[in-house]
């Protein structure tokens, strides 16, 4: 019985001789991966969808009430009426104002100069004196030449007597005749001679005449170009001054030449234009003239021709070789409609101006213009006498705006008359104002 092994004692001891089982090997560590972040086009679409939910719950009647688009407010503007009246059509050119006469005075005769009778820029007259040369050389030369024909008169006398003598012993055939013409031709010689004396003498007293320099026209003097003392030459290049004349001046200014036919037909009916001229800067009248006369030829390489207009000058407003605008006027357009030149715009609609209306809108109104003054301008057509355009503010402007009008006793100039103008910006070219068509 005790050595009898019972299975349950058996089991164990089998299952620990049977052999175990390998370990196993570790696993391996695992390695963390990074997740793909979304792509940016994602984020832009999910941040649009944000705005675009946020934007409908704000707009969206449940939360809030009824909204829609703020009316504009009335805009200020400066406005004019269109006037009646007469339109000046002139032409601008620009001109340079040119003496009638510019003289160099130079001497003609050789000598030295002893005497200056001027001052520089003083106004002279015809015949003023002006310069002395010495004259004691031709003084000298007188004299001789009067002692020749001292001496020449007196053969001449006797050869005239021997003549008479002569005929009286021919009629009484006392002497040959051919002794008389001789004698008769030896006073002819003798006659020559005396002329030729006369003729040097009468050089001589111009030779003194010469000496005495006076001024050969009227007008300013400029500045003395040689001193006292120095020898002149007749034949120099050297002068002794130049005088200018100022009154009256004229101004020799261009104009194209399509303008050619319409001045012509105005000096043909026989109008007297007149011609006004201006600063460098066009804004200072300096004198008022009349046209003289035209050019006969067109420059081919700029396409104008030349004017003269004279002036009187007397308050010698105008200099020499000065640079001035000409303005002529030609005719002028009678009981014309007139607007500000503030008032025109330039855009899409062309020339327009903006109409202020009864219920306080503006409307765009296409206009054709005319001359211009530099103040106003000449509508042709689109506008009555009477009716308000803007004159400030328009660059701020649609068709159909409500718009205010500050009651500042705006005149036709468009503004108040003790205020200066207002600067006044027009649309870009060929943008013209919103709703217009």
């Amino acid at each position: 019985m005790d050595n009898q092994v019972t299975e349950s004692e058996v089991l164990p001891r089998e299952r620990e001789t049977v052999p175990a089982t390998p370990p196993r090997e570790a696993p391996a560590p695992k390695v963390r991966t990074r997740r793909r972040p979304l792509p940016k086009g994602w984020l832009v679409v999910l941040g649009l969808l944000v705005i675009g939910i946020g934007t409908i719950v704000w707009w969206h009647p449940w939360s809030q009430g009824p909204r829609g688009p703020r009316p504009e407010p009335p805009q200020a503007v400066g406005d004019a009426p269109a006037t009646k009246g007469d339109m000046p059509i002139a032409l601008n050119g620009l001109g340079t104002v040119t003496p009638l006469a510019t003289v160099t005075v130079q001497t003609q005769i050789s000598g030295t100069l002893v005497e200056v009778g001027f001052r520089e820029g003083q106004i002279v007259q015809k015949g003023d004196f002006l310069a002395q040369i010495d004259p004691r050389p031709y003084q000298v030369a007188l004299e001789q030449a009067q002692g020749t024909l001292a001496k020449d008169q007196a053969l001449l006398k006797q050869a005239q007597v021997d003549l008479a003598r002569y005929q009286t012993l021919n009629k009484q055939d006392s002497i040959a005749r051919q002794q008389v013409d001789d004698q008769m031709y030896l006073v002819r010689q003798y006659e020559g001679t005396v002329q030729t004396d006369q003729a040097a003498i009468d050089v001589q007293k111009l030779n003194l005449v010469y000496c005495h320099i006076t001024a050969p026209v009227d007008g300013r003097v400029g500045l003395r170009l040689v001193d006292p003392g120095n020898y002149i030459q007749a034949a120099g290049s050297t002068s002794l001054v130049v005088i200018t004349k100022l009154q009256p001046i004229t101004v020799i200014f261009t104009l194209p030449e399509d303008n050619i036919a319409q001045i012509q037909q105005r000096l043909k009916a026989g109008a007297t234009l007149p011609v006004t001229a201006w600063d460098r800067s066009n804004t200072t009248q300096l004198a008022t003239g009349k046209l003289e006369t035209i050019d006969n030829v067109v420059d081919v390489t700029t396409g104008t021709f030349k004017l003269r207009a004279t002036f009187a000058n007397t308050d010698e407003a105008l200099f020499p070789q000065q640079f001035v605008n000409a303005r002529l006027l030609v005719d002028t357009l009678k009981d014309a409609t007139l607007v500000p030149n503030a008032a025109i715009q330039t855009g899409a609609p062309g020339t327009y101006v903006y109409l202020v209306n009864s219920d306080n809108t503006v409307s765009v109104r296409p206009v054709k213009t005319g001359p211009t003054d530099g103040t106003h301008t000449a509508i042709l057509s689109g506008l009555n006498p009477g009716d308000n355009v803007v004159v400030d503010g328009a660059d701020r402007l649609r068709d159909g705006m409500k718009v205010t009008v500050p009651n500042t006793g705006v005149g036709q100039a468009g503004q108040a008359p003790d205020q200066p103008a207002r600067q006044h910006r027009r649309p870009p070219q060929g943008q013209g104002p919103a709703g217009a068509n």
